[in-house]
């Protein structure tokens, strides 16, 4: 296989082409703007509880982890779809994985926001004070 010299416009496209499908999916899955709302929630949230950096370090990857289940699950309904129009079983238990996938990356990010947030959000409201 032939080397390619690298190239800053390439690399510079192969951005445009990310921020293209982020474009995409905000445009067009519904389930991925509620997620991108719960990410605003969590980060203010964490922002006004004034959490430790490595509860940041949690919220974030917990974060992360959900928007790129839902870009996968996203993709792979999009490319089952694409090879294949009509009903047929093995694709919906393709799709039915992959929508697994997204939920139990949601659970997981619940659970660590309850973990990190429920003790502050109790004693928040024992002081009677958010600041």
């Amino acid at each position: 296989m032939a080397r390619s010299n690298f190239s800053w416009k390439d690399r510079i496209r192969s951005f445009s082409y990310a921020f293209n499908g982020l474009k995409i999916v905000w445009q067009e899955e519904h389930n991925f703007r509620i997620h991108l709302i719960a990410a605003v929630v969590a980060i203010v949230l964490s922002y006004l509880l004034r959490i430790s950096p490595y509860e940041w370090l949690a919220i974030i990857f917990s974060i992360g982890f959900v928007l790129v289940c839902e870009l996968l699950n996203t993709a792979l309904e999009h490319l089952a779809d694409f090879v294949c129009q009509e009903k047929n079983p093995n694709i919906k238990r393709i799709k039915d994985v992959a929508a697994a996938a997204v939920m139990l990356s949601s659970i997981t990010a619940l659970l660590i926001g309850l973990i990190i947030f429920i003790p502050k959000l109790l004693l928040w409201c024992s002081l009677g004070q958010l600041f």
